[in-house]
Parts: structure tokens; sequence; C-alpha cells
């Protein structure tokens, strides 16, 4: 029996908005369709075909308004799990990602025999990108 991880979700303020967010690190649109107002949108990367990314908007038929308006604020406030993106050289990407208009919460920095830095979808979703040990 083969079991792999195909998807992780995230929790996002508008989808639109973090569809355009994700295509700047590179994530394609994998899914998206609609049920009426529920959207199910996924983006993979082109490296990591085989896991989607999932981007949600808490709500109907899955929340109801108030627990809708907590999700949303908690992960506002940064409060969830950071995500992890492997990179090849953190510096590089930092660049690039910059130059496209991410906002780093930490530039790269040495530290634990790697490179890393920090930044956050325009949801509150944290992201520590992290160079491949060499």
């Amino acid at each position: 029996m083969s079991q792999c991880v195909q998807e992780v979700g995230l929790y996002v303020r508008d989808q639109d908005e973090a569809l355009a967010f994700y295509e700047k690190l590179g994530f394609r649109v994998h899914t998206d369709v609609r049920n009426g107002d529920y959207r199910w949108l996924t983006m993979q990367h082109p490296d990591q075909p085989s896991l989607q990314l999932g981007l949600f908007k808490p709500g109907p038929p899955v929340h109801d308004e108030a627990t809708a308006q907590t999700l949303q604020a908690v992960v506002a406030k940064g409060a969830m799990p950071p995500l992890v993106l492997g990179v090849d050289d953190c510096r590089a990407a930092y660049e690039r990602m910059h130059a496209a208009g991410v906002e780093f919460t930490q530039e790269p920095m040495s530290r634990y025999g790697s490179v890393d830095a920090g930044f956050r979808d325009p949801s509150g979703n944290g992201w520590k990108m992290i160079e491949a040990r060499r």
C-alpha cells in the first residue's frame, strides 16, 4: 500500500489575492472549480508536482460566519504554524522574490549550518525559506 501527503491547505482571506501571491513564488494553478459560492483552489510547484497547496477561504458550507471570522483573524495574526519552502540558494531566491514584490519578515541569515529567510503571504500565513544543506 502506498501513501503520501497529496495536499496541504491554507486559509486565505481572498483566493484571487492568494493566487497572485503564490504565482510570484512559482506555483501554478492545479484545480480551480466552484460549487455556488464555494471555491476549491489548489496550486502546485513545478518542482514538486505531487503536492498541491490548497488556498481555502473560511466560510460556508464548511464554517459558519463566526468561525470564519475567527479563523481569518488567527491567520492574520500569523498564529498558524509556518510552512517551509526549500530552496537551493536562499539569497538568490530572496532577491528574485523580493523583486517580485514578496514582503519578507526576515532577510536571509546564516545559522544552524544553513541560510534561511522568513515571509508571510497576504493573509498572514508564515513561511520559512531554508537553503538545502550542502
